[in-house]
Formats: structure tokens, C-alpha cells, sequence
């Protein structure tokens, strides 16, 4: 169900990570900063999206934006830890000393 009009934008101003989808849902990835360390805290796709891949695809997208910008990951929320726990690939962005 990949929607080809979904965009992904990053809410400095809510501190989450967003996409939005045609149809004008939005789910979203709140986050904490502090320095180059951040926070995911919490994952939320709405209800009737929710099983299609929305949020690995919210979430591909956000961890893409933290290696691209040399930020270290911390998943707080227990999606990305889960997401990040089956996708390897992304291992080298988390904190030091964070096990999966």
C-alpha cells in the first residue's frame, strides 16, 4: 500500500518526524535532540493505515535523515528498537553501548 503521494518532512517546531500521505493522513515520529544524540520517543500511524507499512517506511526515512545528518540514534520508542532490531543496516547510528 506505498502511497506514491506521500511526503516526508521534518517538524522542527513539534519535534517529530512526519509523513503525510494523499489522502492527508499523518503519521508522525516524536523526537528529542540533545546535541548530536536523538531521541526517538514515540511512533504514531493512524488507525486505518496501521499494517501497511506506513510506519517502516516513517521510520526508514527519519533514520535516513539521522545518518545523512551524522546524528546519533537512541530508540526510546519500542517500534524503532524493533524496526532497527530486524534491519542491521542501521546499527552504526545508534549510541554507543546501546544493544540490540
Amino acid at each position: 500500500m506505498e502511497n506514491k503521494e506521500e511526503v516526508f518532512r521534518v517538524n522542527e517546531k513539534d519535534n517529530q518526524f512526519e509523513l503525510l500521505t494523499g489522502d492527508d493522513n499523518l503519521s508522525f515520529l516524536e523526537y528529542y535532540k540533545d546535541g548530536k544524540k536523538i531521541f526517538f520517543n514515540h511512533t504514531e500511524v493512524p488507525v486505518e493505515l496501521r499494517g501497511h507499512g506506513v510506519a517502516a517506511r516513517l521510520v526508514e526515512k527519519a533514520l535516513q535523515y539521522c545518518k545523512t545528518h551524522k546524528l546519533i540514534v537512541v530508540p526510546a520508542c519500542s517500534y524503532v528498537a524493533h524496526y532497527i532490531d530486524n534491519h542491521p543496516e542501521w546499527y552504526d547510528i545508534l549510541s554507543e553501548g546501546y544493544q540490540m
